[in-house]
């Protein structure tokens, strides 16, 4: 499996060198820090997955000596490691440009990104190859673009589950977040390999 991991950073050493002046971009346009390491965390797994749709790789990778239970597992495992070492170049990029930032930032971009991971993951192997890539990076501008007024919407409308929100102390707060973000991955996980050990290629 570590291999397979190995093998998306190698097919995407031209990426890769474009990874840095996009972070930069960002770091530079002053852009919120949570939302820095969402893109940042972005960056190489869905590389991987627009690369693999446009050479079919899946057909390589099932001609090779793996199951598909650790292709996925791959996949899943391989997006946290990248998160991680996104989130530790893009904090020492924020920390040498003296953009102030903090935890809290740097764990809503990440939890944001799991979340988003969890419900686009599986979508690469339900639709065709082809199409996939478009739609997901619409669906993440559209997150972005819509996302905070819709979170402010809510919050005014249901202000039962906001006050409930608000009076939760801080460590309840993100150890709630955290088990229920890591519960959609598993599923995600789950549902993942369910489609794929059913798909013929």
């Amino acid at each position: 499996m570590f291999n397979l991991i190995r093998r998306d950073v190698i097919l995407q050493k031209r990426q890769l060198l474009i990874f840095i002046p996009f972070i930069l971009f960002f770091i530079i346009m002053d852009v919120h820090p949570a939302l820095t390491f969402l893109v940042a965390s972005i960056f190489i797994p869905f590389n991987t997955y627009a690369y693999d749709e446009k050479v079919e790789t899946n057909i390589l990778l099932n001609s090779l000596p793996y199951t598909r239970t650790e292709i996925i597992a791959s996949r899943y495992v391989g997006a946290i490691v990248y998160m991680v070492l996104s989130i530790g170049v893009t904090s020492l990029a924020l920390f040498v440009f003296n953009k102030p930032f903090a935890m809290t930032d740097i764990a809503i971009g990440g939890g944001f990104f799991l979340v988003f991971a969890a419900f686009t993951f599986p979508l690469f192997y339900i639709f065709k190859p082809g199409y996939i890539t478009t739609v997901v990076i619409i669906s993440f501008l559209l997150l972005v673009g819509i996302g905070p007024p819709v979170v402010r919407l809510l919050a005014k409308h249901f202000t039962a589950i906001t006050d409930f929100i608000l009076n939760l102390s801080i460590s309840s707060l993100y150890t709630g977040a955290a088990v229920v973000i890591m519960t959609l991955y598993a599923v995600s996980w789950v549902v993942t390999n369910i489609i794929y050990q059913r798909k013929a290629f």
